[in-house]
């Protein structure tokens, strides 16, 4: 079987989602790019002569098995619903809606336990986790992470604050992470370039003394993305550009006290399209589904909320 797939927007991001489909072994065709803008969709026919491009979903939703939203996150929720609602699966770029209000909302309009629903959290296909996870999973104390995800202004993604632009990455990985979210968090913000928070810092607390400091930044000179993970027996840190490991521990033999090795760079977004078609084909679970977007943007709100407050927020996810 062959899913027919509409990818919804076809600019910088939509580009790059429409080579996968093309790109897929997972019995994916790309079907049609849905794109209002002119230019786009006249740059989307030249590039994929033999797939369909519209202007409007409505125009081949009873064609198609799938489809990926890559539209602004303001267009998320009605989007996804319509296809929802027309049985169709769902690949949704993060955060999966612009307000939690609207991700509660969404899960209503899910047909069957079948439907795929999967959210674009790509932070998570890094090979650094699987031994980032090794290096806590026996661990009895409290564990501190540091993260700086920080990128130069770009002007892209302006009609969302940076925390649910950038950091959502970090604030999904360090739930995957902790498998738990926490009871209260801080946060501090500063607009710079837009009228949204171009940059901001958030610090979470947990049950058990744990915490997370997360600094994100659309305004920065250089590009930064780094996890800093302390316990009792030592340090690690990744660096997500240089694809690195470094590690430093008590435990550590002979003069060198800091090993670093170097992990397999992957083609995180090739990976989020394979993992979809294969949800769809054998009836599995997406492997970021509706609970972990849900959580992910209750936490956005949060961090906004505090940020607007000045003062620390209680969590309290059902």
């Amino acid at each position: 079987m062959s899913l027919k797939v509409a990818v919804l927007g076809y600019g910088h991001l939509g580009k790059w989602h429409c080579d996968k489909v093309e790109q897929s072994q997972k019995g994916a065709t790309l079907y049609a790019i849905v794109e209002s803008f002119k230019a786009n969709a006249e740059a989307a026919q030249q590039k994929f002569p033999k797939t369909k491009v519209v202007d409007d979903i409505k125009k081949v939703i009873n064609e198609i098995d799938a489809a990926v939203i890559v539209t602004p996150t303001s267009t998320h929720f009605e989007l996804a619903k319509y296809l929802l609602e027309n049985g169709k699966h769902v690949f949704c770029e993060k955060p999966l809606c612009n307000t939690y209000e609207e991700v509660e909302e969404l899960k209503s309009y899910i047909k069957s336990k079948n439907q795929v629903l999967q959210v674009g959290h790509s932070e998570r296909f890094h090979l650094a986790w699987e031994q980032v996870t090794k290096f806590i999973e026996n661990e009895k104390s409290t564990i501190h992470i540091r993260i700086n995800r920080m990128a130069p202004f770009k002007g892209r993604a302006t009609d969302v604050d940076v925390v649910q632009d950038l950091m959502i990455h970090d604030l999904d990985l360090v739930t995957y992470l902790l498998d738990s979210l926490p009871v209260s968090l801080r946060a501090h913000g500063k607009k710079i370039r837009t009228n949204k928070y171009d940059f901001a810092v958030v610090d979470l607390f947990y049950k058990n003394g744990s915490t997370v400091s997360i600094s994100a930044s659309r305004n920065h000179v250089k590009e930064v993305r780094e996890l800093e993970l302390y316990t009792k027996n030592g340090c690690l840190n990744v660096d997500m550009f240089q694809n690195s490991i470094q590690v430093a521990t008590g435990s550590n033999p002979g003069p060198e006290f800091v090993k670093e090795e170097k992990y397999p760079k992957r083609d995180h977004l090739m990976l989020e399209h394979q993992c979809f078609y294969e949800s769809i084909l054998k009836k599995t679970p997406a492997i970021v589904a509706y609970e972990d977007g849900r959580k992910a943007v209750y936490l956005v709100e949060k961090t906004i909320e505090a940020i607007s407050s000045g003062v620390e927020v209680t969590v309290e996810y059902e």
